[in-house]
């Protein structure tokens, strides 16, 4: 069931057991929020354009990749309650990105928001690319 738990084993660490299945911590905090979100932006006909937009959405995305850069240089890191609250963050951060892209494609906010999560994950990824994992 990879599409729950897109860890390896060495990783389980950063799952929770939902009756039986692996679930990743930050995921289980990000997917549900990202979907009320977006329903209630939706439903509360939630404006195209706010003034803090760009910071608001850059500040709640931001816990989550420091998080998750940390993780990938100390494996053993973290916390799940951790994992699961910015994954809350994220959640929030996408869903109002989100909302606005589906109704007018690559907004300021989601251009911003896919800057910053590029800036940091390149870096790391190749940072840590190379790295054994354990057996």
């Amino acid at each position: 069931m990879f599409w729950l738990s897109h860890h390896h084993p060495d990783e389980y660490n950063r799952t929770y057991v939902l009756g039986g299945v692996r679930v990743c911590a930050r995921c289980l905090g990000t997917y549900p929020v990202l979907l009320a979100g977006l329903v209630g932006l939706f439903a509360l006909r939630a404006p195209l354009h706010w003034r803090w937009d760009v910071p608001a959405v850059l500040l709640l995305t931001l816990p989550a990749l420091v998080d998750w850069a940390v993780g990938r240089f100390r494996p053993a890191s973290g916390s799940n309650a951790v994992r699961t609250l910015t994954g809350v963050l994220l959640g929030l951060a996408l869903a109002r990105s989100l909302h606005v892209h589906v109704q007018r494609p690559l907004p300021t906010v989601l251009l911003a928001q896919a800057a910053l999560v590029t800036a940091v994950a390149v870096p790391v990824i190749l940072a840590t690319y190379r790295r054994p994992r354990p057996e």
